[in-house]
């Protein structure tokens, strides 16, 4: 029997009755159509929520344009790169006494140094990061830098520190440029607020100490053995002179550079870099503080750097000091050690293996960064030996 259309008749059990299989099987699509239409809401407000927290983080740096009209400026004077896929970015700690939190280290006067400079080079395979400080009393040759109420300095010799004063981290980047011949790809200049957020979101980073520590200028009561250091006390341990080593300024680098090392253990062995909840709080107090080049002003930029970093092991992650020694006009100043500072130089820009070691044997006492050369290769090869310099790694922990 069929309707007027041909088709079979709606009778009881094919879907006209209450009680029939057809209206399970509607019901069923209805909850299907639910289902799906909730799951797609939940989607939509978690990308929603997603997108927030990526415009929120990438809302948060500071993209430095000036500095990117004056690089480009300069274009032709610039060295270039000669590996494809390696990376030299410069670090930049800013003394700054401007800006949310940083008043209490001292009186803002309108001018700020660069308190810490290193540079970073990552490897084009991505196995190995090479970080190298450069000392703020390094006396170098500053080319003439843009100034803040744009007039123009003029070429001077001065101290490395001066660059950053005088025009920013572009004339920073340039004498960088100038001393070393590496390119430098990227830049990331940070506070001091910045920098204790970041040891805060961590959950702080743990150093050992040989002595206790009493510094009133630096803020700073520790006591002896291993200690778990907040943000505050982070600053006052890399920042301190006086209470800390010797009080030179070598010391004190070597010691940013031991936390630093510790800093990239802590974050490697609590997977920080593979778990979003851990993640978040760190990227929110990294980007807050942080200006860079407009290329790395995004958590895409910056996600870019940094996706290779966490397979890098932290026995491949080294830091050491470029080559120096006093200066022979003023015991307060610094000098590069020739030709081991070239040597260091021409490692970077051909992307080619550094080696450190804590103790270099037979180097000199005085001069900090230099470098021994390891004996010749056997099998009649005519390649020149490598150098080794002084330094650590990541791996190292000094309180073992």
């Amino acid at each position: 029997m069929t309707d007027t259309a041909g088709r079979r008749p709606l009778g009881p059990g094919l879907g006209s009755s209450a009680s029939g299989d057809g209206l399970v099987r509607r019901h069923r699509r209805r909850l299907a159509r639910r289902a799906a239409l909730g799951l797609a809401a939940l989607l939509v407000a978690g990308a929603g929520s997603g997108w927030a927290v990526y415009a929120k983080l990438s809302g948060n740096i500071t993209p430095d344009e000036a500095a990117a009209r004056e690089l480009a400026r300069y274009e032709r004077e610039r060295p270039t790169a000669l590996v494809r896929d390696a990376q030299n970015i410069l670090l930049i700690g800013s003394d700054t006494r401007a800006g949310s939190g940083n008043a209490q280290y001292g009186r803002d006067e309108g001018s700020e140094r660069s308190d810490t400079t290193i540079l970073l080079h990552l490897a084009a395979d991505r196995r190995s990061a090479t970080a190298v400080s450069l000392p703020r009393d390094l006396m170098v040759d500053m080319p003439g830098c843009l100034r803040p109420d744009g007039s123009r300095s003029d070429p001077s010799f001065a101290m490395f520190n001066h660059a950053f004063q005088v025009g920013g981290s572009a004339c920073t980047i340039r004498t960088v440029e100038k001393l070393t011949g590496v390119r430098v790809d990227h830049h990331v200049v940070l506070d001091f607020s910045g920098f204790k957020d970041m040891v805060d979101a961590v959950d702080g980073v743990q150093v050992c100490l040989k002595e206790p520590v009493d510094d009133k200028a630096a803020k700073l009561k520790l006591a002896a053995g291993r200690v778990t250091l907040d943000g505050e006390q982070a600053l006052g341990y890399v920042r301190a002179r006086k209470s800390l080593g010797n009080g030179s300024d070598t010391e004190r680098m070597e010691r940013q550079q031991r936390f630093l090392g510790a800093l990239v253990d802590k974050m490697q062995s609590n997977d920080v870099l593979l778990n979003p909840a851990k993640l978040y709080p760190v990227l929110d107090a990294a980007t807050s503080s942080l200006t860079t080049d407009p290329e790395l002003a995004s958590l895409r930029g910056l996600y870019q750097l940094v996706r290779g970093l966490r397979d890098i092991p932290t026995e491949h992650v080294q830091f050491l000091t470029v080559p120096r020694e006093s200066y022979v006009y003023n015991a307060n100043r610094d000098q590069l050690v020739e030709p081991e500072a070239q040597k260091l130089f021409a490692l970077l820009r051909a992307d080619r293996p550094v080696t450190v070691a804590r103790d270099v044997p037979d180097a000199p006492d005085s001069p900090s960064g230099n470098a021994t050369t390891a004996p010749p290769r056997t099998g009649g090869e005519s390649a020149s030996p490598a150098p080794t310099f002084e330094g650590n790694t990541a791996a190292e922990h000094t309180c073992e």
